[in-house]
């Protein structure tokens, strides 16, 4: 009997060990995010919006088109709008209107998207303008933009440029995004500096002034305590004492504020 127990669980740990290649060959290749592919060590960016106004609808397909074909797929996995809106799906706290502030966090828990781009794109006859902006999905703020226009053009021409101007700015973000709390407490530092130099100095003008204070307020007290017993209890002497007390005292407050 325990032959037989033996001979059959090796016969399954056999079938197992078939099987676990094929339903890896099978199985869809898919990050945490939800979004299908493997953006590996790349930067997970999403398109989250391309607005159209007096154009076509179609117009915001083919500039995605446009932008997937120029894009450093190297250094960027991008997300299509259809793929977003698909992984946003499963969220029970996402709003589809949600396109800046920190509800973009709950974009980056279910697609881990580092970046979101806004995109919009207007015009007729021969005039076109874009507008294009990168969001960060950590703060929910804006992190670069670019917008451009041209007056005789073509649609084709103006979504090109709109292409080449997000590659550019997505190009030139640096690798490890800034801390936007600590950027603004340097740059709040570097703007009271020069007051804070002064209030140091009027600190130091106040202390050279407060120990000066004291130490002739000692000096005046015991001088006229002397002349006040060598001159048989002369007034002028407890008069000058008084006042070099007086001087202490205020060196003393000075000092102390």
């Amino acid at each position: 009997m325990r032959r037989a127990l033996v001979a059959a669980a090796v016969v399954l740990a056999a079938h197992a060990a078939d099987a676990a290649p094929d339903a890896k060959k099978t199985s869809p290749t898919t990050d945490a995010g939800g979004l299908k592919g493997d953006p590996g060590d790349r930067r997970i960016v999403g398109i989250l919006d391309v607005r159209v106004e007096g154009l076509a609808p179609d117009v915001a397909a083919q500039f995605e088109k446009k932008l997937e074909q120029q894009i450093d797929t190297k250094r960027f996995w991008l997300a299509t709008r259809a793929r977003m809106k698909q992984s946003m799906a499963n969220s029970t706290r996402w709003t589809e209107g949600c396109v800046i502030g920190t509800c973009l966090r709950e974009v980056r828990a279910q697609t881990h998207a580092e970046l979101v781009l806004i995109a919009a794109l207007s015009g007729s006859g021969t005039s076109f303008g874009f507008v294009v902006t990168l969001v960060r999905t950590d703060t929910g703020r804006v992190l670069a933009q670019e917008a451009g226009r041209c007056d005789v053009c073509t649609i084709a021409e103006a979504m090109n440029q709109g292409a080449v101007a997000t590659v550019r700015i997505l190009r030139d973000i640096p690798a490890m995004l800034p801390n936007d709390d600590a950027v603004k407490a340097a740059q709040v530092d570097l703007a009271i500096a020069p007051f804070r130099t002064k209030l140091d100095d009027v600190d130091h003008r106040w202390a050279r002034l407060g120990t000066t204070m004291a130490i002739v307020g000692v000096i005046a007290t015991g001088a006229g305590l002397a002349l006040y017993f060598i001159n048989d209890h002369a007034d002028y002497g407890l008069g000058i004492a008084g006042v070099g007390a007086g001087l202490t005292i205020g060196g003393v407050v000075v000092l102390t504020f």
